[in-house]
Formats: C-alpha cells, structure tokens, sequence
C-alpha cells in the first residue's frame, strides 16, 4: 500500500459508531452527508457541497476532456492503491493529449460492509497524489449498493484540462522516421498486482510504477520539442499500445527488444506466470513519437525527471505503410508484435 506517514491517522466518522459503509450512506440522509461534509469535501478541499455542480474557470486555449472507471482488485497492493490510480489514471490520459490538467471529479460507488477506514485511506491518497499533480478534485459523487454487489470501491473520476501549445498530439499525427521514446521500465503494475492475487514471494517486493506523469510531460512541451504522439501503457501494455498507434496512423513501428528495460524480478515473474512483459500494463509509463530532429534532447529531458530516470529510445517508425508492429529479438530476429486478444490480466486498473 501507497505511504501514508504524511496522512491523518484519526477518521473524521465516528468509526465505534459506524466501522462500515451501510446503504444509508449513500440513501440521502443524515449519514450520507455525514460522509460528505465530514470526510470528502474538506479532504479534497471542495466548497459546492450544497450544490448540484462545481464552477470554475479556465485559461484561454483548447480544452481536453476525459473520463475512466476504475474497478482494481485489491484495492490495496504495492506502490499504491484505487484511489491513487484514480487520479493518476485520468490526469495521466490528459497529458497525453498534451494537456496540463486542472480540475478531476470524483465518483465512488461503495459496497455495502466496506470497512470505513479502507474509504478513508483511499480518500486521503487520493488528496496526496492530486496534490502531487497538481490537481483539485472539485466535485463527485457517492452511491451505495447491496452487500456482495460492488467488490468494495468501484470509482469514476473525470478530468479537464488545457492545451497550451499549438502542436496536434495525435496517431494521425505520428510521422516516417519519429522516435520512440518510454520514460521507463515496463510491466510493474500488472506483475504487482498479480504477485498479491497468487501470494507470490521475491527477493524484493514488487512496487507498481503507478505515478502522475504530466510534469515530465509538461517539460518537454515546455521545452518546444516536436512531439507528434503520447500514449501511456495501461491494459494492454506497451504492445497493445503501439498496435492502436500504428492502426490508427497507418505507419508501421519497429521496436527493438534489447532496449526495452524490464526489471528482472518483473521478467522472471512473467516467466512463471506465462505472460508477455510487453503486454503488462503499467500505471506511470508512457511511450511518446518525437520528431527525430528532437530525440536526443527529450531523452535528456526525460531522464533529469524522477519518472524518466530510466528512459530510453525503443524504435522508431519505418516508411511503410501497413499499420504492423515488429520486433527485433535479443537475438536478433524479427516478428510481428500483434494486438492482444483476450484480457490477460483482468481488474488490473
């Protein structure tokens, strides 16, 4: 579970009074304004309690808009837990629209019996990692359902951001002779989560690389480079990922699997699990198309950031045009990397 020494120890509900969320929490009652007035809004900071929607404003510029659910099992693993995906999942989908994010909502649907500390941990890391963003959750919304319907926390945040450039961060966009550039290593979310479900032991715990990437985004925006294409590695991972972007922009994509970083404890994971590191989604890695004029200075960039300590150039995009992914083996074959079929991790996100 994510750190929570920064984090107030003392739940603001009586918890000797109510140690569970019941269906009253979220029937419109006393109890459910209990929730929110004594544990959601002064969490998140929210002052439109009474109201049936948050104001804000916005600076000038084009606007990006997205939402995601969020249904992880546990809820609590290694490096982090579904609150902290919450947010870093949406603020992460608006940088890689280019976008700095501003403003999330917040919609929890509760399993009736969920214990009222593990909502008040989820609460608090969700505070912590918006602050780390960046971001203000200013509205949302709770629902309560029947004991056995909802597996604890399912949750919905959606987010708005702006886009301060004039560049057109898209797979349309992606170019013959574009660089790919990952921030990281690969396939430490999804092997965290794993390793919990199947009481897996390592050397060393396996954390998830679950973290807020729009800084480093915003840096290299900042810093002008000619950035055609940004996507993050969730379900799917990043094969999955480079077979959407090459579909889309009908370019093919080379990657070279010698220079894709994967921790060994992740590999030799994935080896006894029987998975691909290459379709192991990751929560705080992203793979971004550079105009190769530019990709040696955004891989300085990116490696002088704390999330792109480990960044590398994987491949690049060839003149064909057939939308195919391919790999360059350790050994030095070639095959096609195709898109994955199936849901080889489920609940992961």
């Amino acid at each position: 579970m994510q750190n929570m020494d920064n984090f107030s120890l003392a739940c603001p509900i009586p918890i000797a009074q109510y140690p569970q969320i019941l269906l009253a929490h979220g029937g419109g009652g006393k109890l459910m304004h209990q929730l929110i007035d004594k544990m959601l809004a002064p969490t998140f900071g929210t002052t439109d309690v009474q109201h049936d929607a948050a104001t804000f404003s916005l600076p000038p510029g084009r606007v990006a808009f997205t939402t995601d659910s969020y249904v992880v099992r546990p809820l609590f693993f290694p490096g982090g837990d579904i609150g902290s995906i919450a947010v870093c999942g949406t603020v992460n989908d608006l940088a890689m629209a280019g976008a700095r994010p501003l403003y999330l909502s917040a919609g929890f649907i509760l399993e009736e019996g969920l214990a009222i500390e593990s909502l008040w941990q989820v609460v608090q890391s969700m505070q912590a990692t918006a602050q780390k963003a960046g971001v203000r959750i200013i509205t949302g919304d709770t629902k309560v359902v029947d004991r056995g319907k909802g597996d604890g926390i399912f949750i919905n945040t959606a987010g708005v951001g702006i886009i301060e450039h004039d560049l057109t961060i898209a797979p349309q966009a992606v170019r013959s002779g574009d660089v790919l550039l990952l921030n990281g290593d690969i396939g430490r979310h999804g092997i965290a989560i794993m390793a919990m479900r199947e009481g897996l032991a390592f050397t060393h715990t396996i954390e998830s690389d679950v973290a807020p990437v729009a800084d480093l985004v915003g840096q290299l925006l900042a810093a002008g480079i000619e950035i055609h294409c940004l996507r993050d590695l969730t379900r799917g991972g990043l094969a999955t990922t480079l077979n959407e972007i090459a579909t889309a922009s009908r370019k093919d994509i080379q990657i070279d699997e010698s220079l894709i970083p994967v921790e060994e404890q992740v590999q030799g994971a994935c080896e006894m699990l029987g998975l691909d590191p290459l379709y192991v989604a990751c929560e705080g890695r992203f793979v971004a198309f550079v105009a190769p004029q530019d990709a040696d200075r955004a891989l300085a960039i990116m490696q002088q950031h704390p999330l792109g300590v480990g960044a590398c150039q994987i491949g690049s995009v060839t003149a064909e045009t057939t939308g195919l992914v391919s790999l360059r083996s350790k050994i030095g074959a070639a095959r096609i990397i195709d898109m994955l079929t199936g849901e080889q991790l489920p609940r992961i996100c």
